[in-house]
């Protein structure tokens, strides 16, 4: 039901777009999240952002780096993300869940409380 694409490999600095394709949910009532996990550690959130009334967050390493949004035309959360470094390598998952609003704040990096995943998409950056 979620399907995450747009990895690939370049050097720091550079760009990547990823793309998260929703089906089978209520796009409009779910919280989409970005998440990554390097070799050897935890999946750690990146970014995501509330269908509900738009809002994005961030972790602070991506934070003037990374953009967030949502087309609800084509049911796909993007992230955007710039300025890449070598320790954005990661397999970066997509994920899913309804939340109320009010608890996306302090919610959204635990991972432990999406039902919905994606396969996963590798971002390698090298020096």
């Amino acid at each position: 039901q979620l399907q995450a694409s747009g990895g690939g490999s370049v050097q720091a600095g550079g760009s990547l777009r990823l793309a998260c394709q929703v089906s089978g949910l209520t796009f409009d009532s779910y919280t989409i999240a970005w998440f990554r996990q390097a070799p050897g550690k935890e999946r750690e959130g990146v970014s995501c952002i509330s269908n509900i009334d738009g809002r994005t967050y961030y972790g602070d390493s991506e934070k003037g780096r990374f953009t967030i949004s949502s087309d609800n035309t084509e049911n796909t959360v993007y992230l955007q993300m710039s300025s890449l470094k070598p320790e954005d390598t990661a397999v970066y998952y997509c994920a899913a869940e309804r939340m109320p609003t009010v608890m996306v704040p302090n919610t959204w990096r635990n991972f432990r409380v999406y039902d919905y995943w994606g396969q996963g998409t590798l971002v390698t950056v090298s020096s």
